[in-house]
């Protein structure tokens, strides 16, 4: 679930807060706002090519604990338009593992920036 689902779709929104009870994730209510904006937030990042290493290394923390709980939690109710198997989590670490070695891509504002910071 991105995390604009979370917060604003009240399916993923009940999913999410199941979720975090049964894996017994602690600060509920605080990572039950916390996590879907900084994936909304970091995603954005990403998706502009800005701060594409930093926005991926604090994405990885997240996809752990994504993990985490896709092994803890044994509902499958929990999951809507997920597999049980973590397919998502592991498909967005490796995703940024990439962009952590190779940087945010041609079309990216870092790229933009660093010619224009060398030209001048």
């Amino acid at each position: 679930m991105t995390g604009v689902m979370k917060l604003f779709i009240p399916m993923f929104t009940e999913a999410w807060m199941g979720q975090l009870v049964n894996a017994g994730i602690p600060f509920i209510a605080f990572n039950f706002w916390f996590v879907p904006i900084m994936e909304t937030v970091l995603g954005i990042l990403l998706l502009r090519g800005t701060y594409s290493r930093v926005a991926s290394m604090a994405i990885i923390p997240i996809m752990f604990a994504a993990l985490y709980v896709h092994v803890a939690v044994d509902d499958p109710a929990l999951f809507p338009l997920q597999p049980k198997f973590p397919i998502v989590p592991v498909i967005v670490m490796v995703m940024t593992v990439v962009i952590l070695k190779s940087g945010g891509g041609s079309w990216s504002k870092d790229l933009k920036y660093t010619i224009k910071k060398d030209n001048s």
